[in-house]
């Protein structure tokens, strides 16, 4: 074979070095092909299917009585023969008779909304579980998301557009002794936006975020070192471009290292499936907010639109960027007070430029080098202010 691919290559007829390096070439783009398709493993029924028992006191070698696969009997009476396979499972998993998917689902749905769904153990639907709190409201979401096709979209439509949602989230004392966490939903929902919600709104507002749906994990900025001194092997491979501000939904995550910003913010860990995370408040969250590459990359960014977009004057840029991050206009106090910020960071920046160049370098994507240095940090630091904001990074 050596000595036929020798003559091919050096020996043969012109036309026949050509014709071989032509399938030479066609064969290296069909296995870059085929190694470019994902795969996923399958999982097959076993022949015959392997009996299962019930372990007397729990001891592995200690079988009793013959079990086989089913569903509770409670929520089976309609189907006409017993679930045998996967498959059959999984078609009684998105039956219409079937009670409990689609209130599970249209239950977290609420949560995501709300922060708490109208069933407040949204893990647990079984007997130690509590009791939906608007049974009714839950029965028909559930019974319209069926009804619908399982359209995702239109479940979010109609919860956003309910005046249910649609209420203001301030609340007088009277309200919050009565009803503190809000179950009886006579006001709208207030808590801190999900890590993942947190990083992709700062990019938002500085028009950075890349929206392109679908396509392989991708690896944003995280801190130098942190993956071989936690997990040993080789470092993290940081990405380039437009992978850098993919939504956090794509974000790579490896078990043993989770990206530390999004750790901070209260993003589960994934050892194990969690369908509710919790909310802190903690002094790490401000200092990743105001020094994180990512966030302080989108802060410069966002002072550039407020440069090229805001106005020709600070007392209309800053608004500009303020309305961007919290949808309302600041108040005359709130303006006053960014101003005197603007103007402390505008002296101080004039007098060390070095330190505005810094400021404004931070992160990969390229500075607008039309735009004065001191002056775009001293924006961007007030950026950096407003992205921090409670009012910013809080739902209400």
């Amino acid at each position: 074979s050596k000595l036929k691919a020798y003559f091919l290559d050096s020996q043969a007829p012109r036309l026949i070095q050509q014709a071989h390096q032509q399938i030479v070439d066609l064969r290296k783009q069909k296995e870059k092909f085929f190694d470019s398709i994902p795969t996923t493993m399958v999982m097959q029924e076993m022949t015959p299917q392997r009996q299962t028992s019930l372990l007397i006191r729990g001891a592995y070698d200690k079988p009793g009585e013959k079990v086989n696969a089913g569903v509770p009997a409670s929520l089976s009476t309609h189907l006409n023969s017993p679930i045998k396979n996967r498959l059959e499972f999984a078609k009684w998993l998105v039956d219409p008779s079937n009670p409990l998917t689609a209130r599970v689902a249209a239950n977290r749905y609420w949560q995501m909304y709300f922060g708490t769904g109208l069933v407040n153990t949204v893990d647990d639907f079984g007997s130690q579980g509590e009791s939906p709190t608007h049974p009714e409201l839950l029965d028909w979401l559930a019974t319209k998301f069926v009804s619908t096709g399982w359209d995702v979209k239109a479940m979010q439509k109609t919860i956003v557009m309910s005046a249910t949602y649609r209420q203001s989230s301030k609340a007088t004392p009277a309200l919050l002794e009565k009803d503190p966490e809000n179950r009886l939903l006579a006001r709208g929902p207030r808590y801190r936006l999900s890590a993942e919600m947190i990083r992709d709104q700062a990019l938002f507002c500085g028009g950075l975020l890349v929206e392109k749906m679908g396509g392989p994990s991708v690896k944003p900025y995280q801190p130098a070192g942190l993956w071989k001194e936690l997990a040993g092997g080789e470092d993290y491979a940081q990405d380039k471009g437009e992978n850098l501000y993919r939504r956090s939904l794509y974000t790579f995550w490896k078990r043993t290292v989770a990206p530390p910003s999004m750790m901070t913010f209260d993003a589960a860990g994934r050892e194990t499936c969690v369908v509710r995370e919790s909310r802190t408040n903690t002094p790490l969250q401000a200092l990743t907010l105001m020094n994180d590459v990512t966030f302080v990359e989108a802060s410069r960014v966002l002072a550039q639109r407020m440069m090229s977009e805001g106005g020709s004057t600070a007392e209309d840029r800053i608004p500009f960027a303020f309305r961007i991050a919290t949808a309302r206009w600041p108040t005359p106090t709130e303006r006053k007070i960014l101003l005197e910020d603007f103007r402390h960071h505008l002296t101080s920046y004039h007098k060390e430029p070095p330190a505005a160049l810094k400021l404004v370098s931070t992160g990969e994507s390229p500075r607008n080098e039309k735009l004065d240095v001191c002056e775009l940090a001293a924006y961007t630091a007030v950026a950096g202010l407003i992205l921090n904001l409670d009012e910013t990074i809080t739902k209400e």
